[in-house]
């Protein structure tokens, strides 16, 4: 179950986080991954960890919000089988002091760059199908502190996804999109090390206990379900959004 041999993939994001977790394990299961990055060079780490543990990967350095720079890259992928939409940027902030430059930068990348790598995509997949996974958020589904611009590109994602899976049924293009809740990453660790110095491990558990199971996500917990929803096994699931949350959405109080 859950082989992808002979399958095409794209990930993009995927030279670090949960991007990375995803392309090992399409990997793993036998597909071909294009790593798209805006990051060079954890790009070409990214596939030669693949590489080295006997996967096939190829590494493409590519602003996703570029949108000329993305019709390059995927003219050279030339097909794909599925694509999986994970690049994204965070931004903390209210209505009231989010800058206009910061509200742009989280458009540009998460709403823009989306929509720049599914129109690609579905160029190449209206004639054969094709499947589509969007990484969006809870963020999407709930009211969370000082995450403005951040939910509503996540916001539009989650609309995205539901349109494309609609306008393509006929053609066999499946397009899901994942809301994870806090998943562990080297970023978050980043993030407390920088605006809580001192204070790393107190942090650490207290956006712990926001997931009611009391811990974050790991990569590979998400990973396992973009896997699930590339395989032939969820060929009758489209135009679905699952949360990956640790109870975060329901079962907070």
């Amino acid at each position: 179950m859950f082989r992808l041999d002979s399958k095409i993939a794209v990930v993009t994001g995927g030279g670090s986080g949960i991007g990375k977790a995803v392309a090992k394990l399409l990997s793993s299961q036998g597909a071909l991954v294009h790593i798209i990055d805006i990051t060079k060079e954890q790009c070409e780490n990214a596939v030669k960890e693949i590489q080295a543990e006997g996967g096939k990967a190829v590494s493409h350095a590519c602003d996703v919000s570029n949108q000329s720079m993305v019709k390059t890259v995927f003219e050279v992928i030339g097909t794909l089988d599925i694509l999986v939409n994970n690049a994204g940027v965070p931004h903390i902030g209210n209505a009231g002091n989010t800058s206009e430059e910061d509200f742009d930068r989280v458009f540009r990348v998460n709403v823009k760059g989306i929509y720049n790598c599914l129109q690609s995509a579905v160029m190449l997949m209206e004639k054969k199908g094709g499947v589509i996974i969007n990484l969006s958020s809870i963020a999407a589904h709930v009211g969370l502190t000082d995450r403005f611009a951040y939910s509503m590109s996540k916001g539009a994602v989650h609309a995205m996804t539901l349109s494309v899976a609609r306008d393509y049924l006929k053609a066999g293009i499946r397009c899901n999109s994942i809301s994870p809740a806090r998943v562990h990453t080297p970023f978050v660790d980043g993030f407390i090390a920088k605006n809580y110095p001192g204070k790393e491990d107190e942090i650490f558990k207290k956006l712990s206990a926001s997931q009611p199971v009391g811990r974050m996500g790991s990569v590979e917990e998400v990973a396992a379900l973009v896997l699930y929803l590339s395989s032939d096994e969820a060929t009758f699931i489209t135009g679905c959004d699952y949360p990956v949350d640790g109870g975060f959405i329901h079962l907070n109080t």
